[in-house]
Protein backbone atom coordinates (compact mmCIF):
# COMPACT_ATOMS: atom_id res chain seq x y z
CA UNK A 1 0.00 0.00 0.00
CA UNK A 2 1.42 3.25 -0.97
CA UNK A 3 0.83 5.19 2.25
CA UNK A 4 3.04 8.46 0.15
CA UNK A 5 -0.07 8.67 -2.40
CA UNK A 6 -2.32 8.48 0.19
CA UNK A 7 -1.18 10.93 2.30
CA UNK A 8 -1.20 13.08 -0.78
CA UNK A 9 -4.16 12.81 -1.37
CA UNK A 10 -5.83 13.14 1.83
CA UNK A 11 -3.94 17.00 1.79
CA UNK A 12 -5.41 17.84 -1.11
CA UNK A 13 -8.94 16.39 -0.97
CA UNK A 14 -9.58 16.46 2.75
CA UNK A 15 -7.55 19.57 3.86
CA UNK A 16 -6.74 21.96 1.33
CA UNK A 17 -9.93 21.07 -0.38
CA UNK A 18 -12.14 21.98 2.30
CA UNK A 19 -10.41 25.27 3.78
CA UNK A 20 -7.57 24.36 5.34
CA UNK A 21 -4.23 26.94 4.34
CA UNK A 22 -1.76 27.10 7.03
CA UNK A 23 0.72 25.80 4.63
CA UNK A 24 3.17 25.23 7.56
CA UNK A 25 0.03 23.14 8.76
CA UNK A 26 -0.06 21.56 5.30
CA UNK A 27 3.47 20.85 5.45
CA UNK A 28 3.35 19.09 9.03
CA UNK A 29 0.80 16.72 7.76
CA UNK A 30 2.77 15.75 4.43
CA UNK A 31 5.53 14.78 7.39
CA UNK A 32 3.69 12.58 9.41
CA UNK A 33 3.30 9.20 8.80
CA UNK A 34 -0.80 8.73 10.11
CA UNK A 35 -0.35 4.97 9.06
CA UNK A 36 2.04 4.46 12.08
CA UNK A 37 -0.58 6.11 14.57
CA UNK A 38 -3.28 3.91 14.07
CA UNK A 39 -3.98 -0.37 15.06
CA UNK A 40 -1.90 -2.53 12.05
CA UNK A 41 -5.30 -4.13 11.33
CA UNK A 42 -6.75 -0.53 10.61
CA UNK A 43 -3.73 1.25 8.62
CA UNK A 44 -5.30 0.90 5.00
CA UNK A 45 -7.73 3.31 6.42
CA UNK A 46 -5.19 5.95 8.00
CA UNK A 47 -5.61 8.44 5.46
CA UNK A 48 -9.33 8.13 5.00
CA UNK A 49 -11.25 11.18 6.43
CA UNK A 50 -13.30 9.97 9.41
CA UNK A 51 -12.31 9.05 13.19
CA UNK A 52 -10.72 4.97 13.72
CA UNK A 53 -10.40 3.58 17.36
CA UNK A 54 -6.90 3.39 19.11
CA UNK A 55 -7.90 1.19 21.86
CA UNK A 56 -8.94 1.96 25.60
CA UNK A 57 -12.36 3.44 23.90
CA UNK A 58 -10.64 6.50 22.28
CA UNK A 59 -10.41 7.55 18.95
CA UNK A 60 -7.80 9.11 16.32
CA UNK A 61 -9.76 12.49 15.23
CA UNK A 62 -10.54 12.69 11.94
CA UNK A 63 -7.78 14.34 9.64
CA UNK A 64 -9.67 17.92 8.99
CA UNK A 65 -10.25 18.51 12.47
CA UNK A 66 -6.74 17.69 13.70
CA UNK A 67 -5.83 20.42 10.61
CA UNK A 68 -8.48 22.50 11.36
CA UNK A 69 -7.56 22.92 15.51
CA UNK A 70 -4.25 23.21 14.41
CA UNK A 71 -4.42 25.77 12.12
CA UNK A 72 -6.44 27.72 14.88
CA UNK A 73 -3.77 27.44 17.22
CA UNK A 74 -2.13 29.90 15.02
CA UNK A 75 2.06 28.46 15.26
CA UNK A 76 4.99 30.07 13.96
CA UNK A 77 7.32 27.80 15.41
CA UNK A 78 8.61 29.44 18.96
CA UNK A 79 5.31 28.65 21.09
CA UNK A 80 5.21 26.30 23.89
CA UNK A 81 1.72 24.21 23.43
CA UNK A 82 0.04 22.06 25.94
CA UNK A 83 -2.06 19.54 24.68
CA UNK A 84 -5.32 17.92 26.97
CA UNK A 85 -5.32 13.92 25.66
CA UNK A 86 -2.54 12.94 24.04
CA UNK A 87 -4.52 9.59 22.70
CA UNK A 88 -2.10 7.98 19.51
CA UNK A 89 0.34 11.05 19.54
CA UNK A 90 -0.56 12.10 15.91
CA UNK A 91 -2.05 15.31 17.06
CA UNK A 92 1.00 15.59 19.33
CA UNK A 93 3.87 14.93 16.42
CA UNK A 94 1.68 17.74 14.59
CA UNK A 95 2.33 19.89 17.09
CA UNK A 96 5.87 19.10 17.54
CA UNK A 97 6.50 19.87 13.98
CA UNK A 98 5.06 23.48 14.44
CA UNK A 99 6.12 24.36 18.01
CA UNK A 100 9.40 24.86 20.02
CA UNK A 101 8.24 22.56 22.56
CA UNK A 102 4.56 20.35 23.28
CA UNK A 103 3.81 19.21 26.86
CA UNK A 104 0.65 16.72 26.16
CA UNK A 105 -0.83 15.12 29.18
CA UNK A 106 -2.97 11.76 28.74
CA UNK A 107 -5.40 10.39 31.43
CA UNK A 108 -4.83 6.40 30.29
CA UNK A 109 -1.44 5.12 31.04
CA UNK A 110 -1.67 2.51 28.36
CA UNK A 111 -1.82 5.29 25.89
CA UNK A 112 0.49 7.93 27.29
CA UNK A 113 3.17 4.83 27.34
CA UNK A 114 2.15 3.59 23.74
CA UNK A 115 2.41 7.68 22.37
CA UNK A 116 5.27 8.58 24.33
CA UNK A 117 7.36 5.29 22.81
CA UNK A 118 6.17 6.17 19.77
CA UNK A 119 7.03 10.01 19.73
CA UNK A 120 10.20 9.10 20.87
CA UNK A 121 10.78 6.77 18.28
CA UNK A 122 9.70 9.21 15.70
CA UNK A 123 12.06 11.59 16.84
CA UNK A 124 10.29 14.13 18.01
CA UNK A 125 12.60 15.26 21.36
CA UNK A 126 10.57 18.84 21.33
CA UNK A 127 7.27 16.59 22.85
CA UNK A 128 6.96 15.60 26.19
CA UNK A 129 3.94 13.59 27.06
CA UNK A 130 2.28 12.86 30.63
CA UNK A 131 -0.09 10.58 32.69
CA UNK A 132 -2.25 12.43 34.61
CA UNK A 133 -5.59 14.25 34.72
CA UNK A 134 -5.50 16.62 31.93
CA UNK A 135 -8.24 18.90 33.11
CA UNK A 136 -5.48 20.23 35.78
CA UNK A 137 -3.00 21.17 32.96
CA UNK A 138 0.24 21.08 33.37
CA UNK A 139 1.22 24.04 35.94
CA UNK A 140 4.55 23.30 36.25
CA UNK A 141 5.05 23.69 32.67
CA UNK A 142 2.91 27.46 32.45
CA UNK A 143 2.28 29.69 30.78
CA UNK A 144 1.41 28.18 27.13
CA UNK A 145 1.39 30.60 24.31
CA UNK A 146 -1.47 27.62 22.85
CA UNK A 147 -3.44 24.95 24.37
CA UNK A 148 -5.58 22.80 22.70
CA UNK A 149 -7.91 20.14 24.21
CA UNK A 150 -8.94 16.91 22.48
CA UNK A 151 -11.74 16.05 24.05
CA UNK A 152 -15.10 17.43 25.00
CA UNK A 153 -15.46 19.64 27.96
CA UNK A 154 -19.03 21.06 29.70
CA UNK A 155 -16.98 24.33 30.26
CA UNK A 156 -13.56 26.03 30.01
CA UNK A 157 -11.52 24.19 32.26
CA UNK A 158 -10.60 27.08 35.30
CA UNK A 159 -6.64 25.15 35.34
CA UNK A 160 -6.28 25.72 31.87
CA UNK A 161 -7.04 29.64 31.95
CA UNK A 162 -4.85 30.19 34.12
CA UNK A 163 -2.53 28.61 32.78
CA UNK A 164 -2.50 30.20 29.31
CA UNK A 165 -0.30 33.16 28.44
CA UNK A 166 -1.00 36.09 27.98
CA UNK A 167 -2.70 36.75 23.97
CA UNK A 168 -2.22 32.89 23.79
CA UNK A 169 -4.44 30.68 22.15
CA UNK A 170 -7.25 27.93 23.41
CA UNK A 171 -8.81 25.89 20.96
CA UNK A 172 -11.13 22.97 22.08
CA UNK A 173 -14.94 21.33 22.21
CA UNK A 174 -17.23 22.82 24.49
CA UNK A 175 -21.21 21.49 25.13
CA UNK A 176 -22.62 18.05 26.19
CA UNK A 177 -21.19 14.83 25.70
CA UNK A 178 -23.46 14.12 22.71
CA UNK A 179 -22.47 16.82 20.67
CA UNK A 180 -19.95 20.07 21.16
CA UNK A 181 -19.39 23.30 19.47
CA UNK A 182 -15.11 23.79 18.44
CA UNK A 183 -14.38 27.35 19.77
CA UNK A 184 -11.35 29.14 19.51
CA UNK A 185 -10.32 31.49 22.54
CA UNK A 186 -8.32 34.30 22.80
CA UNK A 187 -6.67 35.15 26.43
CA UNK A 188 -7.26 39.00 26.58
CA UNK A 189 -6.38 41.62 29.53
CA UNK A 190 -6.49 37.77 31.26
CA UNK A 191 -10.17 36.63 30.40
CA UNK A 192 -10.97 34.63 27.04
CA UNK A 193 -12.70 36.24 24.35
CA UNK A 194 -14.30 33.11 22.72
CA UNK A 195 -15.73 32.64 18.90
CA UNK A 196 -17.36 29.49 17.41
CA UNK A 197 -15.96 27.84 14.64
CA UNK A 198 -17.75 24.60 13.87
CA UNK A 199 -19.81 21.81 15.44
CA UNK A 200 -17.95 18.45 16.02
CA UNK A 201 -18.28 15.03 18.50
CA UNK A 202 -15.78 14.26 20.81
CA UNK A 203 -15.09 11.72 23.59
CA UNK A 204 -15.45 13.14 27.02
CA UNK A 205 -12.74 15.07 28.83
CA UNK A 206 -13.03 12.77 32.30
CA UNK A 207 -11.42 14.16 35.53
CA UNK A 208 -11.84 16.88 38.07
CA UNK A 209 -12.44 19.81 36.38
CA UNK A 210 -14.10 17.98 32.73
CA UNK A 211 -17.12 15.13 33.16
CA UNK A 212 -17.34 12.61 36.00
CA UNK A 213 -16.16 9.20 35.72
CA UNK A 214 -19.51 8.22 36.85
CA UNK A 215 -21.22 9.97 33.50
CA UNK A 216 -19.20 7.64 31.45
Amino acid sequence: MNFDELRRRMIAQHLRARGIQDERVLAAFANVPRDLFVPEALQAQAYADHPLPIGSGQMISQPYIVALMTELLELQGHERVLEIGTGSGYQTAMLAQLALEVYSVERLPELAALAAERLQALGYRNAHVRYADGSFGWPEQAPFDGIIVTAAVPKVPEPLIAQLAEGGRLVLPIGTQAAQTLVQARKRHGALQPREVAACVFVPLLGEHGWSETTE
